[in-house]
């Protein structure tokens, strides 16, 4: 296949903001509410997600013992901090009881002695996610990095490859809430709705992400660069016209949610690859797709003890390299 290069990451500039109002897809007539509650604007969990997801984190435990990290994995290092690859399939807590064994392999082959080191995650991936996971080697940097991802100061970005309706937008910043549903699902909220509390004590939280349109089946978007902002009130109701195509696209979230990328491509009509639990293909050109296909590209952040810009990047799998 011909391999493309993605596009570079360019400065972005605020945009102004419009008003995104319309009912969810057709296909969803009925969602789970409680009076004094706030209302969910995106699906419950599609009932054949149950059995796949189960399968795959089966399989994701059944390897994590055989599981090892290798040098190629590594992405930065220095006295404080340790960057790694994650792959595809694979929990964050493997990644980090693997760490140990990785640094102490390349200590003992330079013949010298090492102190006990304490690893911690400076930042998650889901199981499915692959690229940039940082783990911290110190409590220092471990609290100044978990301060930073909180207050929003380490930049990030994804890669996600969907398929839906093909988007007629360049570039688009979403806002909404975000929260755990009636039955502790994660879903798509009214911005109105931010700070409200939901069942079982959480509140409503707000998410904002900004998304980048790179290719559509394999070409290179030509819609116009301008950038649009929305702001979710209403369930969505993206409509497929014609057949679903495949759509290449850059994240930048500015808030750091749990499944945030997942949730904000299902509301858009582009749900990801694989991820059955947000209405994502489970087989399509005739492959069956084992996980989702969304890969944290980047890390831009002040290290936490030097002071220095960092910026870290991850391999793009092959599936966001070949059109």
């Amino acid at each position: 296949m011909p391999v493309c290069s993605l596009p570079s990451i360019p400065s972005i500039s605020p945009p102004s903001t419009t008003v995104f109002r319309s009912p969810f897809m057709a296909a969803h007539h009925h969602y789970d509410s409680l009076d004094n509650y706030p209302v969910p604007l995106s699906p419950p969990l599609p009932l054949i997600s149950k059995d796949i997801e189960l399968n795959r984190a089966m399989s994701a435990s059944s390897k994590s013992s055989l599981f090892s990290l290798s040098r190629s994995d590594v992405l930065h290092e220095d006295e404080w901090l340790i960057a790694l690859n994650k792959p595809q399939g694979v929990y964050c807590e493997t990644i980090l009881s693997s760490v140990q064994s990785l640094v102490n392999d390349c200590v003992c082959g330079s013949g010298t002695q090492s102190k006990k080191t304490e690893f911690h995650l400076a930042n998650r991936l889901d199981r499915d996610t692959s690229g940039v996971i940082l783990v911290t080697k110190s409590h220092k940097a471990a609290a100044k990095l978990v301060k930073a991802f909180t207050y929003h100061k380490v930049k990030k970005t994804y890669i996600a490859s969907c398929v839906g309706q093909a988007p007629k937008w360049k570039k688009m910043t979403i806002k909404s809430g975000h929260g755990r549903s009636k039955f502790g699902a994660w879903r798509v909220y009214a911005a109105k709705d931010v700070g409200r509390t939901l069942p079982g004590g959480s509140s409503v939280r707000d998410m904002e992400t900004l998304f980048e349109v790179l290719s559509i089946n394999g070409d290179q978007s030509n819609q116009e660069s301008s950038e649009i902002d929305i702001v979710v009130e209403e369930k969505s109701s993206v409509e497929l016209v014609g057949n679903k195509v495949a759509v290449l696209v850059r994240a930048y979230p500015r808030s750091g949610r749990t499944h945030q990328i997942r949730l904000h491509c299902q509301y858009l009509g582009i749900p990801v690859k694989g991820d059955v639990k947000y209405e994502g293909v489970y087989e399509w050109n005739g492959r069956v797709y084992d996980g989702h296909q969304l890969h944290a590209e980047s890390l831009s952040f002040e290290h936490p003890v030097t002071g220095s810009s960092i910026v870290i990047n991850a391999p793009l799998p092959s599936w966001a390299t070949q059109g």
